[in-house]
């Protein structure tokens, strides 16, 4: 089953057709909110929202595992995370939808593991292709049949929030070779793949990044509120495409 995780922008999913919400408990806390359960596209699918349906949890303080967990223990198998970035790279401007394949880590201080060794036991996950690539595939085939254009490959750089960056941070993450820029992927990602769940992440650009571009001296957060409206609409279309290919079963 799929489950999406919907960030700034998408607390809901309009064209789901909703047959129950659950609430779940975790050995991790709350997860930030109910699952809610329904059919998209005639397949059954799992929705949260990340920063939970009012939009009140930042993103240093979702509780990225008990996500993870509730999902897990809710028999999903597949996630589609969807989360707003700013665009590092000069072709990534405002509307760019992104399927990224790599991340860069920079954010800390957040629970990022289950691996905790209360057992007494070590244990590594391999991380170097850190979203799933079938998955990654379903997602670019179902933007494709939607008539949506996405860029194939980024590097996410997740950054602690919640201020958005400055410019010479922005400089940074470019020299580290990061396309994107982002608050939520990590330990998101991460725990998907210690929980044994297929991952991959749409991305939305709704601003240049701090430095880049109409951001060269400011972020206008109007601007960025204009187009995620405009872009959800076009991400859920994808959504819809997903389902129908297959992947939600």
């Amino acid at each position: 089953m799929l489950a999406v995780i919907g960030g700034s922008g998408l607390t809901q999913l309009a064209n789901l057709d909703i047959t129950r919400r659950e609430v779940v408990r975790t050995p991790y806390g709350e997860p930030s909110g109910p699952l809610t359960f329904g059919r998209l596209a005639g397949r059954e699918l799992v929705f949260i929202a990340r920063h939970g349906y009012g939009h009140t949890i930042p993103p240093h303080r979702v509780n990225y595992r008990a996500n993870i967990s509730a999902l897990r223990s809710a028999g999903v198998t597949h996630i589609v995370s969807v989360a707003s970035v700013g665009g590092i790279r000069a072709d990534l401007g405002p509307g760019a939808l992104v399927v990224p394949d790599q991340i860069i880590d920079y954010t800390w201080g957040r629970h990022s593991t289950f691996f905790d060794a209360h057992d007494g036991q070590v244990r590594h996950i391999d991380f170097t292709e850190p979203y799933d690539a079938a998955l990654r595939e379903r997602l670019i085939e179902a933007a494709a049949l939607a008539g949506e254009t996405v860029v194939d490959g980024a590097v996410y750089a997740a950054t602690q929030g919640p201020r958005l960056e400055t410019a010479a941070e922005i400089n940074r993450y470019e020299r580290d070779g990061a396309d994107v820029v982002g608050m939520t992927g990590m330990p998101e990602a991460a725990l998907a793949r210690e929980a044994g769940l297929a991952y991959a992440a749409l991305n939305v650009v709704v601003n240049h990044a701090a430095g880049r571009g109409d951001s060269a001296h400011g972020i206008r957060m109007a601007d960025i509120e204009a187009m995620l409206q405009e872009a959800m609409v076009r991400v859920r279309h994808v959504l819809e495409k997903v389902c129908e290919s297959g992947v939600c079963r």
